[in-house]
């Protein structure tokens, strides 16, 4: 009888836990901060849905970024990297994913209906700069929405941080940094909850795999000390990346935002990059 009980009570505890890590995390975004030439936006999504977004048009000689916000988050997280980005030259569109912000969404999907909002956000772009290179900057949940859904976005340049290799990995990787072995041995169980939960296989969250049909260059970034998304899961997205491809493993640094980490160096790699792919002639 004991045993019974407990195994309810954890299972209980667990289904707690998963629907915490896919509950919604809307509300109102203040703003747009008046640094920047913002337009607050509604970009049409092809399911007849709408993305909360913030758009400043930089200069004709340059693409323009959308910005992707992490998980729990929302467009405001985006806004240091836009400001360095507009400075630079480049049109900026920072986005609420959905069940973020103020775009509206009933579950958190890891990346899936998230992946929605990341096309949206580029033919936004593509449309408004005429045709003028887009490139993507998508931080976790951000990155895996850039690659995952019905096929990974179409961008001129694609510059992805902290991405989970595979939502198994993601939830064992979490589970086990709070809870050690144990965590581990349950992490299977909150994978379980996936499907019957959201309405998305596991099987389609393993970015690992989309980033094989990503044709666009690409910049894989991740932290030498992150214990959420480890760096042999970032060394593996960026062997399985087609060329041209780069790869910057930032010293020290843990899950969390690298720009706010290292801004300078941040800024010089990034900038790099996307004006190779992104500058007009």
């Amino acid at each position: 009888m004991l045993l019974t009980l407990l195994a309810a009570a954890g299972s209980a505890a667990l289904y707690a836990i998963g629907g915490s890590l896919a509950e919604p995390r809307l509300g109102v975004v203040a703003g747009p901060p008046d640094d920047l030439p913002f337009e607050a936006l509604r970009i049409p999504r092809a399911d007849g849905g709408q993305v909360a977004a913030w758009f400043a048009e930089g200069s004709a000689s340059r693409g323009g970024v959308l910005l992707v916000h992490g998980i729990r988050s929302d467009r405001r997280a985006m806004l240091p990297r836009a400001r360095f980005l507009f400075e630079a030259g480049y049109s900026v569109l920072l986005i609420d994913l959905q069940a973020h912000g103020e775009t509206p969404g009933e579950w958190i999907t890891f990346g899936y209906r998230e992946s929605r909002d990341v096309a949206a956000g580029v033919d936004y772009l593509a449309a408004r700069l005429g045709g003028r290179p887009v490139g993507v900057i998508g931080v976790s949940l951000g990155g895996a929405a850039a690659l995952l859904g019905e096929s990974p976005v179409d961008a001129d340049a694609v510059v992805l941080e902290g991405v989970y290799s595979s939502i198994q990995r993601a939830v064992r990787n979490r589970l086990g940094r709070r809870l050690g072995g144990v965590g581990r041995a349950l992490a299977p169980l909150l994978v379980w909850q996936i499907e019957p939960r959201l309405r998305v296989s596991p099987r389609a969250l393993v970015p690992l795999a989309a980033i094989d049909e990503l044709d666009a260059p690409v910049m894989i970034i991740g932290g030498t000390a992150d214990r959420r998304t480890q760096p042999d899961e970032t060394k593996a997205m960026y062997l399985r990346a087609k060329a041209p491809k780069r790869l910057w493993l930032v010293e020290g640094a843990g899950h969390q935002d690298l720009y706010r980490y290292a801004p300078a160096t941040y800024r010089q790699q990034v900038i790099a990059f996307l004006d190779r792919f992104l500058v007009g002639t």
